[in-house]
């Protein structure tokens, strides 16, 4: 468990103040806060992100959670750099909830969009040269001379004969006031920031000791399954509980609010009591939900002009060519599970979670607790993947916690199944995309973009900030921001019907918008007989940062070169979150039609770079997921049920699937971008593209499957 000082302490001290953040650690066998602060060694707080111990042990205090994408490495890289600390000796603790760890863009405490390291990188780095300045200053001040004669590397202050390590230097430099302004390095003098560094949270993982949400277990807890509506928008009409209570382990069963939770000794007894409930529903407005009628809808909706997001010049009539492209709902499908565990009691509630979303799921669990936020405690476990699911706006697996707890008035811990979670909603949205263009003298001279989905920001608090003049941002993000020059484009949107609770999904409007338009721009080329690299290079004047990403691929592929036979290569570029990918893939179609991916070129530009190896990394996880979806992914309806539950009807690409990949990073003093969603759009694209080179087939539908080559 993770022990801090009051809120109201915090405050009084002020940030920067000697005990300005004390953080322990308690983990089960291990003595209390008050214990560890009355041991040795001594832990002394710099700043609200940088502790060191008298053992020399810098610990980094991450905002961001880590999900997998190599955050609390390259935070506390960071931070290590500019305090020229000991990185063997660089340790990472999640921070807690406070507004002083609020995100430095969007003003509350939480991860996403890829974000983590851009949006920090001014601030960790002050952070960790104000403490670096405090030990000069605390060593100077001990030895009698003059700060400028000091020379700090690797955890270690020196002047002339004289040295001390950070740890015997920390007690003093905490009570010394924080200076107002201070020196960064020139980045030619990094010495940990663009080197490839293992991770921090990698060991844990490996030997079993890093705190997943699934893995809390508190005193005295229960654990709760809940049964939620068949249907989206249904509602509970009422239940029989008798066959659930007489189940050895059921301790209650407790209506909260349109669900019935189980709660039981374990999570087998929950489960077997969820089975032996008895439920009635209203299934509402959404039971006749059918994917395939659906889709007629949206085809109608698509007929029609929409709100406009970009115009430019007189698009016109003109059509040379037209395609239609239809992309279905998508599950996160994260490893881990939904979890959450609350402890609630008369004066305070403590809630541990994997999340991507600290302050409102802090309200959220101060308002279904009754008590006030400074009664609260969230403590943010290591995340089992995310890719945006637990970054939900209304909280809703937070809130079922901290009404389960209430109702048992005992700790409570609830988890989803992995059905729960496919079946659970708050996915990508279905997307119908309408492309036309007109092709004179080999350059597109008019090109029009109409997007039919759902809206998960419209009827939000985050609405007045992202949906604009009727446009939702994240519908047409990349849609209304082209890499190629066009005259004469219109870019429109229909708001699709609701219902279907949906949700960011990593890449979020990107997702979708990078194959359609990358598709689409591969079927110009060849409509106009063009090369397709050679053809959009022709219209990238004006974008050389994307164009030189774009060539890099190729060039790395072998663009231009035959392929192995049977093989077909095709490309596709796209910038979102600040970065620009660009994936070359190799693939073939066997007479089975199951598609086989041999190989991925990819090449970034995402600024500069704080860890080489975690880029790769999440190129490398972005290429999966993105073929994964391409590949399989695929969410529908009959009667309004989701029709897919698990990893059998809902798949992931297999070890014997995965494709040779190889990244490049390009080097780059470019505005820093984010790396753990922009390497998904363009897979897609780059696929349906080399399948096409390989068979001639066009893919206008996702996922692919294998009659579509019949």
């Amino acid at each position: 468990m993770i022990y801090n000082v009051s809120r109201r302490d915090f405050l009084r001290t002020g940030v920067f103040a000697g005990g300005g953040l004390l953080l322990g650690i308690h983990l089960p066998g291990l003595k209390p806060l008050a214990a560890l602060a009355a041991q040795e060694p001594a832990i002394r707080a710099l700043n609200a992100f940088v502790r060191i111990g008298a053992d020399d042990v810098v610990t980094v205090i991450a905002n961001h959670s880590e999900m997998g994408q190599g955050a609390y490495t390259s935070v506390a890289m960071v931070v290590a750099d500019e305090l020229e600390a000991d990185w063997s000796k660089v340790r990472v603790e999640s921070a807690p909830v406070d507004p002083v760890y609020n995100h430095t863009v969007f003003g509350i405490q939480m991860t996403g969009g890829s974000t983590s390291t851009w949006s920090e990188w001014e601030r960790l780095r002050k952070a960790g040269a104000s403490a670096k300045r405090m030990l000069v200053e605390a060593a100077a001040e001990k030895w009698g001379v003059d700060g400028r004669s000091c020379v700090v590397e690797k955890g270690r202050v020196r002047s002339l004969d004289k040295s001390a390590t950070f740890g015997e230097l920390a007690e003093a430099a905490s009570k010394r006031e924080p200076p107002k302004e201070v020196v960064l390095k020139d980045p030619k003098q990094f010495k940990i920031i663009g080197t490839p560094a293992k991770r921090l949270d990698t060991p844990d993982k490996v030997n079993g000791k890093a705190l997943f949400g699934i893995d809390v277990k508190v005193p005295g807890m229960l654990v709760a399954v809940v049964a939620r509506p068949p249907v989206f928008g249904g509602k509970l009409k009422g239940f029989k509980a008798d066959k659930t209570k007489a189940l050895p382990g059921v301790r209650h069963v407790v209506d909260i609010g349109d669900k019935v939770a189980v709660v039981a000794d374990g999570y087998w007894q929950a489960l077997k009591g969820r089975e032996a409930l008895e439920v009635e529903w209203d299934d509402g407005p959404l039971a006749t939900l059918d994917t395939d009628a659906q889709g007629t809808e949206y085809a109608a909706l698509a007929k029609k002009p929409g709100a406009v997001a970009r115009k430019e010049g007189d698009p016109g009539a003109a059509t040379t060519l037209e395609a239609v492209y239809d992309l279905p709902y998508l599950a996160h499908a994260a490893m881990e599970p939904l979890n959450c565990t609350a402890d609630v009691r008369s004066d305070s509630c403590e809630v541990w979670v994997g999340t991507q979303f600290q302050t409102g799921d802090h309200a959220a669990a101060a308002q279904e607790s009754g008590l006030k936020p400074e009664q609260v405690k969230l403590h943010t476990t290591y995340l089992g993947g995310g890719f945006g699911r637990r970054a939900v706006i209304d909280s809703h697996f937070v809130r079922e916690a901290v009404k389960a707890s209430k109702a048992a008035r005992a700790p409570v811990k609830v988890i989803w199944t992995r059905e729960d979670d496919m079946k659970g909603g708050y996915y990508r949205p279905r997307a119908h995309h309408v492309l036309r263009g007109a092709v004179a003298s080999d350059r597109i001279s008019a090109w029009t973009h109409r997007i039919v989905c759902q809206s998960f920001m419209a009827g939000t608090p985050f609405e007045k900030f992202i949906v604009k003049d009727g446009v939702d941002g994240t519908a047409v993000e990349g849609a209304n921001e082209l890499p190629y020059e066009i005259s004469n484009q219109l870019i429109d949107w229909h708001m699709a019907p609701g219902g279907v609770p949906t949700l960011w999904w990593r890449s979020v409007g990107h997702s979708h918008t990078a194959f359609a338009i990358e598709s689409f721009m591969d079927e110009l080329a060849h409509s106009a007989g063009k090369d397709p690299l050679a053809f959009r290079r022709a219209h990238m004047a004006k974008h050389p940062r994307v164009l030189k990403v774009l060539e890099t691929a190729a060039e790395k592929a072998g663009w231009g070169t035959p392929p192995p036979k049977g093989r077909g290569r095709g490309l596709a570029v796209h910038e979102s979150f600040g970065s620009i990918i660009a994936h070359v893939v190799e693939a073939s179609v066997p007479g089975n039609g199951r598609v086989r991916v041999h190989r991925v070129t990819c090449a970034i530009d995402c600024g500069p770079v704080v860890n080489p190896d975690s880029v790769k990394a999440q190129m490398e996880g972005g290429i999966v997921f993105g073929l994964s979806a391409a590949l399989f992914g695929e969410i529908t309806f009959e009667k309004g049920r989701v029709q897919q539950s698990n990893f059998h009807d809902y798949p992931m690409l297999r070890m014997h699937e995965m494709p040779e990949v190889d990244v490049h990073i390009i080097p780059s003093t470019e505005k820093m971008g984010g790396c753990g969603e922009p390497g998904v759009p363009p897979v897609a694209p780059a696929l349906a593209n080399a399948i096409f080179a390989a068979t001639g087939k066009r893919i206008r539908r996702l996922p692919i499957r294998p009659e579509d080559f019949k």
